[in-house]
């Protein structure tokens, strides 16, 4: 299971004083548990719950990033780079511009989906075969640049 990954991988990032792992990882835990107990989900996330709340890391990770360059932080948008290289290590490879194209034209066909009206079939389509590995803006773009 992932959580038994990340568990061990912050051991392993305790034993070499890796502060940033250390930090990453101690991050994840977090609110994968506050989201355990919130009553928002399952008593105990699965891994595709696990990589759900990774990717959130990231995405805050990425917009603190570019919030901390915008006022001339680059020490602090540094360090957000670093951990979210942290938290990419645990979700699954991305697609590639190419790839996420190729299978929207697939979906879209397979679907019989040609006008914006189904853009909301459409997106159910997508991203069921997505599964979380491409950004959800950059899939409706390609979604969108696809339909009439």
């Amino acid at each position: 299971m992932l959580m038994d990954t990340i568990r061990t991988d912050l051991k392993a990032a305790m034993k070499a004083r890796d502060a940033l792992k250390l930090r990453s990882l101690r991050a994840v835990i977090a609110a994968v548990q506050e989201q355990e107990v919130s009553g928002k989900g399952a008593k105990t996330l699965d891994d595709a719950g696990v990589q759900k709340v990774i990717a959130a890391q990231v995405k805050r990770r990425v917009e603190a990033a570019e919030a901390f360059e915008a006022g001339d932080r680059a020490d602090k948008a540094a360090d957000e780079r670093a951990e979210i290289g942290v938290l990419e290590a645990y979700l699954p490879s991305q697609l590639s511009d190419e790839e996420m194209i190729q299978l929207v034209e697939a979906t879209l066909a397979e679907e019989g989906i040609t006008t914006k009206a189904d853009m909301g079939k459409a997106m159910k389509a997508v991203n069921q075969k997505v599964a979380g590995r491409a950004d959800g803006r950059a899939v409706a773009d390609a979604v969108k640049a696809r339909l009439a």
